[in-house]
């Protein structure tokens, strides 16, 4: 039987993807270039920081002194637009991670409204790789505003992840958003690995410019392909933790969602997915379920076929919430005063786009003059991103962190299959059975406790699921920090 690689393959397939999606390019499309850019047939097997201690040495040295000054500098007055009676301090600036190359990632700190000296420190990154966690995360899921669709003014979101923790916002890596370097190779250096070592310094320099929270309990979050970001970066916090005698970072946990974190079982899980949501037909779902070998590097040409037919019909719907419209209209509207709700706006990258490239917004940022995007340029040159992060995880289990992984279900790209599958293969036992949970008086989804691994899902929600779902993704959120199970029965 004829065979194509696994590469040729997916060229085929993605290509097709692009064509019966009119969806602009997201964080959901970065993955897809990626995988359509691996160099080579035998890309990394997973991530190991074991090579990596003495380039982590010469990292370390990238420390900043105090910097009482700068973090007052950093402060933001107000924010163009903003809504009458914001009571929370918001931060933004510039981190150095490297001085030589003129390297610095740029953040977004909004604190709690109410008790921010002792609420954790949460931080947030997109995925991509290569997308703005100020633009997503900040400005369209867990952050304090949302854009209205005039591209120029924001109203509340009552289901911001800061009513529960101080949370922290990083463009990375640079050439993401504001961040940036003065060493334009720096972006063509850009990955797995890169990304994890200057997201550590930019970590232990920003705790010297905000110290009050060295002590304070810290969790890392994010979606996409931070599901690679989040493990590798939490994995060298623990590893650094050990080799510096500088600042130790209290890790406490790692949360994920809708998380890319091994090939394999990603596949296999979309194009399942694709047949038990009524997306492809009986016949093209069985010639996927009989000829094709995701854990191999030569696919069938019949298997080829077969998924290639199935992106077809699937159709033009939004790849990453099937069941939401899509945006028709990107154009601005005069007057609009928006409200947080499950009906999110398909249409929001565009005020967005607006509104983060105002010159007055990026002047209260603190950010440098840039024609700003939600999504970078890099990954053609993004080399070395391992094909399963599950060694990593089981690192991370065995070290004791909390580790959640959760999933809106209603996300074609990163869908549930998916992160049950990759689950699967760490064979864990179960120490609390699967189980409905509740947002007032509504399943808000599913959970079900694993010995190290606890895995949520979000009932509704797409690939962004602070976006669809704001309140149960807080509801979520505050679970995992408080580290206990979402409600067991609705509440009034």
């Amino acid at each position: 039987m004829k065979k194509v690689s696994l590469y040729a393959c997916l060229l085929l397939n993605l290509s097709l993807l692009s064509i019966v999606s009119d969806s602009k390019a997201s964080q959901a499309d970065k993955l897809d270039e990626l995988i359509l850019s691996r160099s080579s047939q035998n890309p990394p097997k997973t991530f190991s920081w074991e090579e990596e201690e003495d380039t982590l040495k010469t990292s370390s040295a990238y420390v900043v002194p105090p910097q009482e000054e700068q973090r007052l500098a950093d402060k933001i007055v107000t924010l163009p637009g903003q809504p009458y009676g914001v009571n929370f301090d918001q931060y933004s600036g510039y981190v150095p991670v490297d001085h030589e190359a003129g390297r610095e990632l740029f953040y977004y700190f909004v604190e709690s409204p109410y008790n921010s000296s002792t609420n954790p420190l949460v931080l947030w990154l997109n995925g991509g790789p290569g997308c703005s966690s100020l633009g997503y995360g900040a400005f369209e899921e867990l952050g304090p505003f949302r854009i209205n669709s005039d591209g120029k003014t924001l109203y509340r979101n009552p289901y911001s992840w800061n009513e529960v923790a101080n949370v922290l916002f990083l463009e990375s890596p640079a050439g993401v958003g504001f961040s940036y370097s003065n060493t334009t190779s720096d972006y063509e250096k850009s990955g797995d690995k890169t990304t994890a070592k200057d997201a550590y310094v930019f970590l232990i320099n920003w705790l010297e410019r905000f110290p009050q929270y060295k002590t304070r309990d810290f969790y890392i979050t994010g979606e996409s392909y931070a599901g690679h970001y989040v493990p590798q970066l939490a994995s060298t916090i623990l590893h650094s933790n050990k080799l510096f005698n500088q600042t130790i970072i209290n890790l406490k946990g790692i949360s994920i969602g809708n998380a890319w974190i091994d090939d394999a079982t990603g596949s296999k899980g979309l194009y399942d997915y694709f047949w038990t949501h009524a997306l492809n037909s009986d016949q093209t779902h069985e010639l996927i379920d009989k000829y094709c070998d995701f854990t191999s590097e030569n696919k069938s040409a019949i298997c080829t076929n077969a998924t290639a037919k199935a992106l077809i019909e699937k159709g033009n719907i939004d790849f990453y919430n099937i069941y939401a419209p899509q945006c028709h209209d990107s154009s601005l509207k005069n007057g609009s005063t928006g409200y947080v709700s499950n009906d999110f706006d398909p249409c929001s990258d565009y005020y967005g786009i607006a509104y983060l490239n105002t010159p007055a917004v990026q002047k209260a940022l603190h950010a440098k003059p840039t024609n700003w995007s939600h999504c970078g340029d890099l990954i053609t040159q993004w080399n070395d991103s391992p094909i399963t992060i599950l060694p990593t995880i089981k690192y991370l289990i065995d070290s004791g962190i909390k580790l959640w992984i959760y999933s809106g279900d209603t996300d074609a790209r990163v869908p549930v299959t998916t992160s049950r599958y990759a689950i699967n293969t760490l064979k864990l036992p179960i120490n609390s059975a699967w189980r409905p949970w509740y947002s007032g008086k509504e399943i808000g989804g599913y959970v079900v406790g694993y010995k190290g691994l606890t895995f949520v899902t979000v009932r509704g929600a797409g690939h962004l699921v602070p976006s669809w779902q704001p309140e149960r993704a807080l509801i979520l959120i505050s679970s995992f920090i408080y580290g206990i199970l979402p409600p067991v029965s609705p509440s009034n």
